[in-house]
């Protein structure tokens, strides 16, 4: 069965795999530069216009893949020779253009960017156009259209634009680190760093000294990924791999549905605080609402912070969808609560490094959460949790959701609070369409994923928020 959405994930994957395998072994420094020539043996051809190209490029996802740049604070970074393929951008004037004599689009422009030549067929003067996109609007024939690169097609906060060597280029004060450019780019040239040496130091450390303990936290969405496995057998190929324990994300979902629930009837306006990204999007595109914030921690940072208090002396791997997942582990604020971030493309790297085929083992259980606290992976559960939260708590408060599906619902949802005409009283802000399952750090995309996390949590057998919390010391 198919693990991946495209053969850019399957590339990257292959990089990890490789890299992670070395780690294990403690030859990882020895042997950096053959894993190019592992995965591109010989001279077989590939997608660029040579094999030497492809190992170079090659050789800067080894780089990510042992955590990138250090001076680079952002997890998303660019490589640059593997983005050149792209057109420059902007709106052209296709051969569709006929040299008609209305020259609307020449009327229509008011920064004087069209001209036409002897045969009357447009051209845009890229000094002069502002890309507002008018002459596209009115040409009868459509012939110009915007040549936007996948990547900033992806980035709804507009945070990449083009270099003088035409490459993408990242503005990091904008970047939310959601990682869409990394998912849509067509050749890889976006990438998140991995921690996955990290990682697997850490367990190799925990192996040798008695009685420390890594936890895994693995998100909700993980019901809807590794899907030629059993979620039980998933969970077992974790503990496989050195993992003392595997708690599930959903159990910190639990504890910010009631804590959220009862900070929105106290406040009477509130945006949740669960996804890294909406989150960095008010703060560094709508400073003034950030008093709005829910001032819980994210489940991730919630679960732990239990664990870290529970077990002082326990080491915590989140493994999720989630590229922003790397930058909330950076914060101050939750430095002390998580040590490492795994995406589940970087999980399947894991497995694979060790050589596991984890469909051919036991099923282990997970069963931590309420079915409340699972469906947080899914736009609209979070706000579903928080009603069942206030009422489990028997507090009297009408909530009105605002459900923003993708960045750009949320930035709608931004502009009513700050006119004050918002029609609700709590922005539920996931920057991925479809919430955490659409993750750029997923497996696989899709509907199914939803239907999948749905059964999920129909299946945990805590059905209220309480009773979930209760088996908590």
């Amino acid at each position: 069965m198919r693990k991946f959405d495209t053969k850019v994930q399957h590339l990257k994957y292959k990089v990890l795999r490789e890299v992670a395998r070395l780690a294990w072994n403690d030859t990882l420094l020895d042997n950096i530069m053959d894993i190019p020539q592992r995965i591109v043996p010989g001279k077989q051809p590939t997608m660029r216009c040579c094999v030497y190209k492809e190992r170079a490029i090659l050789g800067e996802r080894v780089k990510l893949a042992m955590g990138g740049d250090k001076s680079n604070p952002n997890v998303i970074e660019v490589i640059e020779i593997a983005c050149d393929e792209c057109p420059v951008g902007g709106f052209e004037v296709t051969n569709a253009c006929r040299g008609c004599l209305a020259h609307r689009c020449e009327d229509v422009c008011r920064f004087g960017a069209i001209s036409f030549d002897q045969n009357h067929v447009a051209h845009i003067d890229k000094s002069k156009c502002k890309e507002c996109g008018a002459c596209a609007k009115v040409c009868p024939y459509t012939a110009i259209v915007s040549r936007k690169r996948p990547c900033q097609n992806a980035c709804k906060v507009k945070a990449i634009s083009m270099n003088e060597e035409r490459a993408a280029t990242i503005d990091n004060d904008k970047c939310i680190r959601c990682g869409a450019c990394v998912y849509q780019c067509p050749f890889g040239a976006m990438m998140d760093k991995s921690y996955i040496v990290s990682v697997i130091e850490t367990l190799k450390q925990s192996q040798k000294a008695e009685g420390s303990k890594v936890y895994a936290v693995v998100a909700p969405s993980i019901a809807s990924q590794f899907s030629y496995a059993k979620l039980g057998q998933v969970i077992c190929g974790l503990k496989k791999l050195g993992f003392s324990q595997v708690l599930e994300a959903a159990l910190g979902a639990d504890m910010v549905a009631m804590a959220e629930a009862r900070e929105l009837a106290e406040k009477g306006v509130l945006t949740s605080s669960c996804c890294p990204s909406f989150v960095r999007y008010i703060k560094s595109a709508y400073p003034d609402l950030a008093k709005y914030i829910s001032h819980n921690r994210s489940p991730m940072a919630e679960l732990g912070k239990y664990i870290k208090e529970t077990d002082p002396g326990a080491k915590v791997v989140f493994i999720g969808p989630c590229t922003s997942k790397k930058a909330e582990a950076q914060l101050e604020e939750v430095k002390p609560y998580v040590d490492h971030v795994l995406t589940f493309q970087e999980l399947q790297a894991l497995f694979d490094s060790r050589d596991m085929d984890i469909a051919s083992l036991e099923e282990c259980t997970l069963d931590n959460a309420s079915g409340f606290g699972r469906i947080f992976a899914r736009s609209g559960g979070l706000s579903e949790a928080v009603v069942q939260a206030l009422s489990e708590q028997g507090i009297d408060f009408t909530v009105k959701p605002v459900i923003c599906d993708g960045i750009e619902a949320c930035r709608g949802a931004l502009l009513k609070l700050g006119k004050n005409v918002l029609d609700g009283n709590f922005i539920e802000g996931m920057a991925c369409i479809g919430g955490c399952i659409g993750g750029a750090g997923c497996l696989t995309h899709g509907e199914k994923n939803k239907a999948s996390v749905d059964k999920y949590s129909r299946e945990a057998s805590d059905k209220s928020i309480r009773d979930a919390l209760s088996t908590l010391k």
